[in-house]
């Protein structure tokens, strides 16, 4: 299938990771300008070699998105080598495991800011342009927790949830301009996150990782964790010209995981 996206710019944010990396590797291989970020430029380094193999421009950003002052540069940075963002994929780290009660306004307002305002900032910067050429992808990746709230994840599902409301809202103000707006969510997707959840959980319940995950996989109908490939393969037809009557939904990419309908 011809995903129609090849020459288009694309920014993903957290490719450091295993969802952020397999994601830019595979828009290059579509043929997309991709550029990338994240705080670990070790792992950064790694993405971007990935990306050049296959023959696509590619931009490498050490950013950490908690510093907002920095959007207005770096977007700038990404339009002068690239040209302007075409394909946007919001993908932000999650907070430490914890509570919803009992934590410090401090710690909400620093987590707000390192994982919505920078989602909602570097999206109003790149809309503009995506306006005037009548054509935009902007993709959200969140956790299953903004539809069924994981234990001990209280930040992340609440501060996650305020991106869905978000973008939903998007999603009807800018259609009529041709830009798309989605959620895409994992469930177990084998990364370094989910294996620090899981020894985590471990570590606090008193029990083996081994046990842990034998729980978790009972749970998922596949019987077994994603790959980060199958995750990419999800977001990559969602940045694609074929998804173009797809927008204001949430995609679930979790093998069944969640049981609600």
């Amino acid at each position: 299938m011809d995903l129609g996206i090849s020459g288009k710019t694309a920014l993903v944010f957290g490719a450091g990771g295993g969802l952020g990396s397999a994601i830019a590797v595979l828009l290059a291989k579509e043929g997309c300008n991709v550029a990338i970020s994240s705080r670990n430029q070790d792992a950064l380094d790694i993405t971007l070699e990935k990306i050049q193999a296959t023959g696509s421009k590619a931009l490498s950003l050490s950013w950490d998105l908690a510093e907002l002052e920095a959007i207005d540069a770096n977007i700038a940075r990404i339009e002068e080598s690239l040209g302007s963002v075409d394909i946007l994929l919001n993908n932000t780290g999650g907070p430490p495991p914890s509570p919803v009660s009992g934590q410090s306004q401090d710690i909400w307002q620093t987590w707000f800011q390192a994982m919505v305002q920078p989602v909602i900032g570097i999206t109003d910067r790149v809309l503009p342009s995506m306006r005037e050429r009548n054509w935009g992808r902007i993709i959200t990746s969140t956790s299953s927790g903004v539809i069924s709230p994981i234990p001990n994840l209280g930040l992340s599902n609440a501060l996650r949830s305020t991106l869905l409301g978000w973008s939903k809202t998007l999603a009807r103000e800018v259609g009529a301009q041709g830009i798309t707006s989605n959620v895409i969510l994992p469930g177990r997707i084998s990364t370094g996150r989910i294996l620090s959840l899981d020894e985590n959980k471990a570590k606090r319940e008193n029990c083996s990782i081994e046990d842990v995950r034998a729980e978790s996989l009972a749970s998922i109908p596949l019987g077994r964790y994603g790959d980060p490939s199958e995750y990419a393969d999800a977001v990559a037809f969602l940045a694609s010209e074929r998804a173009s009557y797809i927008t204001g939904s949430v995609i679930r990419v979790d093998g069944g995981y969640i049981s609600s309908i």
